[in-house]
């Protein structure tokens, strides 16, 4: 039987593994007309933030042209995947103020704030003066900016995979979360393909002048576009049932990060552990590869762009067969066959990217690509099952952006600096087989997920009939067999009245 303080409600929500317990009307019923709008208004989201990326990394060459004259080629893509970079580093401290608000407060307000955020962190660098107008306020301008989109996304990803992960059914969790990441493709090949007609389209000196500002610009309306989606949205099942219970009782706790590191610490560490792998490879292929080719390989910047584009419109349709994939397979298999995948195909892989021939440079980005696909379609239902309902918001948003601050948003910048400084172009297949190997190591100590209930809920169905079916099987209530332990200083601050 149930046997819960205040403190462990507060940091573990729903727990109870014992069927006899449970009855049919603990079960969550999932909207599925509900369900398909918070995937698409949370997909959408992401995309607004990758469509940021894919424009910022295909222009990169460009916007070193605006920003950063006078250097050489290879020290002003450095130097604007540095103010790229920069903007990681304030991407924990926004997960630090979202997250926390997501978990008291719902995950749909926060969504709605975090989406024009972005929406105008990116629509203001579309109108930064260049360098030759302002001087030195241009790249300031622009680091604002960045730092700008930096806060808001740090609320973005941990909000919207927790999102669609407690509105999804146990059994469809894999695949209803796969759609998080066809958003993110689908953002970054629009990002990709205005950047791409412009290049095509526009004179160098147009570009140069006005043409880079366009695909910046674009991100106003569809900011207005997600807000509205994401404000006709109602809240999560999961945080709902948690918030009543909580409200029952009295109670609408604050936990401390402390507290939060001390009571969930490995679990953080395992996120942050598949965040690096899962980002080192998406941002190295998605954001790196275009200058890589350019810069590096010296290939044509038109025709780079346009591999990799077609790269990501194949792997879209890949990534929902995916995540349908790891509902039956299992996260583990998956997760673990693409980090050794990664390993043994990487150094082919460059060698392909690296022989100037265009049928067998797609060869090696699609190899890539397809291993990118295992973890794109799988990684937003596994992440999100790590923790327990309470916390979700928090510690996802906190343990994601610290892991890509850290490693994938500094892996464009980190590699373009050790091919600089090494003169070797196989450095990039080298860092995506130190990433594998962590990702290896990490899911060995993650347990399977697929088909469970996420953890501090109850099961989530389609109907009531599945609930009935359920109970009369021998499925598992819950993830784990026993909550974690609470070390005795653990103290759950109950939040002033507001």
């Amino acid at each position: 039987m149930q046997d819960r303080t205040n403190g462990q409600e507060a940091h573990f929500g729903w727990f109870n593994r014992r069927r006899r317990h449970v009855k049919a009307a603990d079960f969550t019923i999932v909207d599925q007309a509900m369900l398909k709008r918070a995937v698409a208004a949370a997909a959408l989201g992401n995309a607004m933030e990758w469509f940021d990326f894919g424009v910022y990394g295909y222009l990169a060459v460009t916007l070193g042209h605006v920003f950063f004259p006078g250097s050489n080629p290879t020290v002003q893509v450095i130097a604007t995947f540095a103010t790229f970079t920069v903007a990681f580093l304030v991407r924990p401290v926004g997960g630090l103020v979202f997250g926390p608000l997501g978990d008291r407060f719902g995950r749909q307000k926060v969504l709605a704030a975090t989406m024009i955020m972005m929406a105008a962190g990116t629509f203001a660098i579309g109108l930064i003066p260049s360098y030759a107008s302002i001087g030195l306020g241009a790249p300031i301008l622009l680091l604002l900016a960045r730092l700008l989109q930096g806060f808001s996304t740090g609320g973005e990803y941990g909000g919207a995979a927790t999102f669609i992960a407690e509105y999804s059914t146990d059994a469809r969790r894999g695949q209803m979360g796969s759609w998080l990441e066809f958003g993110t493709l689908g953002g970054y090949i629009a990002g990709a393909g205005v950047v791409t007609a412009l290049t095509t389209l526009l004179s160098a000196s147009d570009m140069l002048a006005w043409g880079w500002r366009v695909p910046f610009l674009v991100a106003g309306p569809l900011g207005l576009l997600g807000l509205y989606m994401r404000m006709k949205l109602e809240e999560t099942p999961a945080f709902k049932a948690h918030a009543e219970a909580m409200e029952a009782a009295g109670d609408k706790p604050r936990i401390r990060l402390g507290e939060l590191i001390s009571v969930h610490g490995p679990q953080l560490l395992k996120c942050i552990g598949l965040v690096l792998v899962f980002n080192v490879t998406d941002y190295m292929l998605l954001t790196y590869m275009p200058s890589y080719l350019t810069v590096t390989m010296g290939y044509s910047e038109a025709k780079g762009l346009l591999l990799i584009l077609i790269v990501m419109l194949v792997m879209m349709p890949l990534n929902v067969v995916g995540g349908f994939f790891s509902d039956r397979l299992g996260r583990k298999p998956m997760i673990i066959g693409a980090c050794i995948a990664m390993f043994v195909l990487a150094i082919p892989c460059l060698m392909l990217v690296g022989s100037g021939n265009d049928w067998l440079i797609f060869t090696g980005l699609m190899g890539l690509g397809v291993a990118l696909v295992c973890f794109t379609s799988t990684m937003p239902a596994t992440l999100p099952a790590l923790f327990y309902t309470p916390v979700r918001y928090s510690a996802l948003s906190i343990a994601f952006n610290v892991s890509v601050s850290l490693f994938g948003g500094t892996t464009p910048l980190v590699t373009a600096w050790l091919v600089e400084r090494t003169g070797d172009p196989m450095v990039p297949a080298y860092y995506l087989m130190g990433a594998a190997v962590i990702g290896v190591v990490t899911m060995l100590f993650v347990r399977e997920t697929a088909g469970l209930p996420l953890r501090g809920s109850p099961p989530a169905v389609a109907d009531q009939a599945e609930a009935i079916e359920f109970l009369a099987g021998s499925g598992r209530l819950t993830v784990d067999e026993a909550l974690p332990p609470m070390s005795a200083n653990v103290d759950v601050v109950e939040a002033k009245p507001v």
